[in-house]
């Protein structure tokens, strides 16, 4: 069951945290990942600054894996390759896409990953800016990767989109006006593509992580993740291969069913605890 032999997908923000775990559950299973990011560890064509706060501190810790995780995917026996893109931009987004369809023959799978989560104020200390930012790179950074691809998926008749959401979207985040707002426009985004997509056999759902202990999280304030972390009924963070598992199955033949949903995969954050 979950074999996705044949099948061709790609990843944003694969360069480290639920992208990279994404990228390699999605070769395990049989498929060809191709890997996107703004960080590429060879690349020193320009800073890290233009893309954030988090971007800086990951590339100067050295936390950035792409091209690292499309050599272990080659070494699964699988086809992989690693493109520097950033999704705001249309042009570069189209380029690469054209590119990956014409090298790879087609793309199957698109996980939109690719987010920012670094701006955190309270309302009347949100940046007017970084709430721009965050509107270009978490929702229309989604849309028109999905866009994109669209045209692929219609022509083959087959097609499996998965955004990546968050609890921040559907609860709400103290603290995250942009970050949570964005992440519950995604969710607007996939059901539509969901109603659109299924006369040509594509189907888009949402993945909605809880607290995912990636290097991203670990970075955080360790107060305020013991607080995070008492809220789920597990009393735990989960691991990125938790949402890595839960999106290879949304995109199997056995999920061709499934569309337009939103999966929890949250510990039960959202639940009544206590």
């Amino acid at each position: 069951m979950f074999s996705l032999e044949g099948k061709v997908a790609l990843v944003t923000g694969g360069s480290r945290g639920l992208g990279r775990a994404d990228a390699l559950a999605l070769a395990r299973a049989g498929a060809d990942v191709v890997i996107t990011d703004i960080l590429l560890e060879s690349d020193e064509s320009e800073s890290a600054e233009k893309y954030g706060g988090l971007a800086q501190v990951m590339k100067s810790r050295g936390v950035v894996y792409t091209e690292q995780t499309a050599a272990e995917i080659e070494k699964l026996n699988r086809r992989s390759a690693a493109y520097k893109m950033d999704v705001t931009d249309r042009d570069q987004v189209k380029e690469v896409m054209a590119n990956v369809k014409e090298k790879f023959g087609r793309i199957d799978i698109l996980v939109n990953n690719a987010a920012a989560l670094d701006h955190v104020a309270k309302v009347e200390n949100q940046s007017d800016e970084l709430w721009e930012r965050d509107l270009r790179i978490n929702l229309t950074g989604a849309f028109n990767c999905s866009k994109a691809v669209w045209p692929y998926m219609v022509e083959q008749q087959w097609g499996r989109i998965v955004n990546m959401a968050s609890v921040a979207g559907t609860m709400g985040g103290f603290g995250q006006a942009s970050y949570s707002s964005t992440k519950a426009g995604v969710i607007g985004l996939t059901k539509s593509l969901a109603l659109e997509g299924a006369r040509h056999n594509i189907t888009a759902n949402a993945i909605v992580p809880g607290i995912i202990g990636t290097e991203a999280w670990k970075s955080g304030n360790q107060k305020m993740n013991e607080r995070m972390i008492a809220r789920t009924a597990f009393r735990r963070p989960g691991e990125p291969e938790d949402i890595a598992h839960a999106i290879v199955f949304l995109v199997s033949e056995e999920a061709g069913y499934i569309t337009g949903i939103e999966l929890n995969v949250s510990g039960g954050i959202e639940l009544f605890t206590f």
